[in-house]
């Protein structure tokens, strides 16, 4: 695991001071991170971070009052460049999928440890997206349901090349940046460039959306 060439200002939102604690014990001692900041509830988490500006937010889903899906959703309208890292214990399908739709870049199990935390803060700081494995089959599940229930009615399909489709197939299937590029042998900068170029033709913003639109389009089977 590699750290950034750039700091990544860091600010997280946990309301479990055990927790809390544990995190800020890595993130404080890892190379290539700076905590900027970090708040024990939503509430103060929407007033702090458009002024801190931070470029990554490990945020926890299961906040009292305002939630994690909440402050997503106000994270995302005041500081938009903030990539937002959901932290969770549980396997709710439908709440980080709400999640994802308010504009998370992706979600983390708390049991995940520290390895799988740094390398989920810089993924999401590069512009990649994490699906923990164990969840993507049922969020695809979801978002396949939902296709099938949509008739296609655009008449030109877009045109992904074939090493294009071999990159969202994998994506769709929860794998990283930095494991495509891996498996596929080609450099982290080269998966970025190929899905800025899938973004564009399929009109879309991000990795989830994107997969979304290659499985209601046919460009992709699971």
């Amino acid at each position: 695991m590699n750290a950034p060439s750039k700091t990544i200002r860091v600010y997280v939102v946990e309301d479990q001071i055990q927790i809390l604690k544990s995190l800020l014990k890595i993130l404080e001692t890892s190379s290539g991170i700076q905590l900027v900041g970090t708040a024990l509830s939503g509430e103060s988490a929407v007033v702090d971070i458009p002024e801190l500006r931070p470029d990554v937010v490990l945020l926890d889903l299961e906040l009292p009052r305002m939630d994690g899906i909440a402050v997503t959703r106000e994270i995302k309208t005041t500081c938009p460049s903030a990539e937002i890292l959901i932290f969770t214990v549980f396997d709710n399908e439908e709440k980080v999928l709400e999640a994802i739709k308010a504009g998370a870049s992706g979600y983390l199990l708390k049991a995940s440890g520290k390895t799988k935390l740094l390398e989920a803060i810089y993924e999401v700081h590069a512009g990649g997206t994490i699906i923990q494995p164990n969840l993507a089959r049922k969020l695809l599940r979801h978002f396949h349901n939902d296709a099938s229930a949509e008739p296609l009615e655009e008449p030109n399909q877009p045109s992904l090349t074939q090493r294009e489709q071999e990159i969202l197939l994998l994506i769709a299937k929860g794998v990283s940046n930095a494991e495509a590029a891996k498996l596929l042998r080609l450099s982290k900068a080269t998966i970025r460039t190929h899905l800025e170029h899938i973004y564009r033709k399929l009109d879309v913003a991000n990795r989830v959306e994107a997969v979304t639109e290659g499985l209601r389009k046919g460009i992709i089977q699971l």
